[in-house]
């Protein structure tokens, strides 16, 4: 990312140029007990890329973990939001997100289920079929 602009205890950069940043600042807020809406960021990823995340994850020593109450930390799909998501935590505990869209088809669309990639994959088959 390139450099914005930073005074005594914030730094921004720009994540896309001259249209959204990412501000870090220095303060004690950083021993807030943990939770999601205050240090969590995502990033998109194509869909191939989602499928693959976990043992690349893993190959770079970064452990990927379960979303919410989940058991499992595979890559799932959300056919309501239309995306798919893996977590894992950066050294400092924020929460990271790498995360891709996915084209919903109609009969899908109110499904609130979170599915794995092979459940999704089967899903989209049985529409197209």
């Amino acid at each position: 990312m390139k450099f914005s602009w930073r005074d005594e205890d914030t730094a921004f950069f720009w994540i896309e140029d001259k249209k959204s940043q990412l501000g870090l600042w220095e303060g004690k807020e950083v021993d807030t007990s943990y939770h999601p809406s205050l240090r969590h960021v995502a990033f998109r990823v194509s869909y191939e890329v989602l499928k693959n995340l976990v043992k690349w994850l893993n190959s770079i020593g970064i452990a990927p973990v379960p979303f919410s109450k989940d058991r499992t930390a595979a890559p799932f799909i959300r056919p309501w939001s239309g995306h798919g998501s893996v977590y894992f935590q950066d050294p400092d505990g924020n929460s990271l997100e790498l995360m891709c869209t996915v084209e919903v088809p109609e009969k899908l669309k109110n499904s609130h289920a979170k599915l794995s990639i092979d459940e999704w994959e089967e899903s989209i088959n049985d529409v197209v079929e």
